[in-house]
């Protein structure tokens, strides 16, 4: 009889732990997002617990009670500075909206009653960019990087006319602050820069200033973008390879992904370096001599 027994609360204890263990819907996960409700089915002999990825800031609600003495819908319980809650429906067919303040941003959750309650509510915060671009940048084909410069070189027109165009690229202009890049004989000044988030690229209209007496000759396919200490080799471009003496040309060229394969994610707030491979005329020379220096004397006879 003693074996019957110990087999029967073993096979309890088993059959106990796999039902524990399976996926359950009583069991949710939802990833953080204050632009839309979250709807929570709650019972009134079960307890819902909601979880923050952090420290709640604040809460709002109507039609809640703590202490159990002031009249209310539901029971709420939450301890000052913890990521928790937890709350149960006092009534049968209540409903309410709960606000939740953390980490700057309001959470609306709708909560009811329900004889098929979550019971607990883990909320995940949502990737950060730096996380969003771990992976493979997208794959962009030299077609669509030219329909990218053309939009880049249309942008006024397209946001005026047909806004939904590029509703999804970011744009801004250097005008308080240029950001010129100094060769001494010549200087490349970003005047517009602009974001395609779904391509990963960047576009640059620059002017390139020749400020010397003869024709400045560049590689027009080698223009490069510094971002602190990298460096992006550009996807395409549309320059001509030539500045008139003493003039200014402007040229178009895009920067997708990074140099290993990843995403950028370079915002268009950084301070960029646009460099570019010089054919003609060659570079000034420096000469640096480590020659003693010569001391200058006055003429014999005079101070």
């Amino acid at each position: 009889m003693k074996s019957i027994v110990s087999q029967l609360l073993f096979t309890v204890t088993v059959l106990t732990t796999t039902v524990a263990s399976a996926d359950s819907p009583a069991i949710q996960r939802v990833m953080l997002d204050d632009r839309t409700v979250v709807s929570v089915p709650v019972a009134t002999n079960r307890v819902t617990t909601i979880n923050f990825p952090g420290p709640i800031e604040a809460i709002d609600g109507a039609g809640f009670t703590v202490d159990g003495k002031t009249p209310g819908q539901f029971q709420l319980a939450h301890a000052k500075g913890s990521a928790f809650l937890s709350v149960c429906a006092l009534l049968p067919k209540v409903s309410a909206n709960l606000n939740i303040r953390w980490n700057g941003h309001t959470y609306v959750f709708e909560l009811a009653q329900s004889d098929v309650p979550i019971l607990s509510l883990n909320m995940e915060a949502p990737p950060t960019p730096e996380e969003e671009g771990v992976g493979s940048a997208p794959e962009v084909s030299p077609l669509k990087l030219l329909a990218l410069l053309d939009k880049a070189k249309a942008f006024p027109l397209l946001k005026k006319q047909q806004p939904e165009s590029v509703a999804d690229a970011g744009f801004t202009t250097y005008d308080g602050k240029p950001l010129v890049s100094d060769f001494n004989d010549y200087q490349i000044q970003i005047e517009q820069a602009f974001r395609f988030n779904a391509e990963d690229t960047l576009v640059f209209r620059v002017a390139i200033t020749n400020e010397v007496d003869t024709p400045f000759i560049y590689q027009p396919d080698s223009f490069a973008l510094r971002a602190g200490n990298r460096l992006y080799s550009q996807s395409i471009s549309d320059a001509d390879g030539m500045v008139p003496p003493k003039g200014r040309s402007i040229a178009y060229f895009a920067v997708t992904g990074t140099p290993d394969g990843g995403r950028n994610e370079l915002s268009l707030k950084n301070q960029f370096t646009v460099l570019v491979n010089r054919l003609s005329p060659p570079p000034p020379v420096v000469t640096v001599t480590n020659a003693p220096v010569q001391p200058i004397r006055s003429p014999k006879g005079q101070p």
